[in-house]
């Protein structure tokens, strides 16, 4: 994962050169994935536990769980918040 520096590179090693790239669907579960990956490797790169890091976000451990793992939807606040308070980081965001 330390190779992967673009997110179509990461698409590609998850899930092969050949994708339809088309798909709303795809793309959207694609983003969500990507963001799981960020949240833990900053995480994990920062030597706290979900537990740890919630508690410093302001939010439950269940909750960074489910980033972490895809399955949650996150409002652009609470992402800031993960990772401006809970981590320390600032993020940049930006809309194609």
């Amino acid at each position: 994962m330390k190779l992967i520096k673009t997110f179509d590179q990461l698409l590609d090693e998850q899930y092969g050169k050949k994708r339809n790239t088309n798909s709303d669907r795809y793309k959207f579960d694609a983003h969500v994935f990507m963001s799981g990956v960020l949240l833990k490797e900053a995480r994990v790169e920062a030597n706290l536990t979900q537990k740890e890091l919630a508690n410093k976000a302001g939010t439950k451990k269940s909750y960074i769980s489910k980033l972490e793992n895809g399955k949650g939807n996150i409002q652009l606040s609470t992402l800031i918040r993960i990772f401006e308070q809970g981590l320390n980081r600032r993020i940049g965001v930006t809309f194609l």
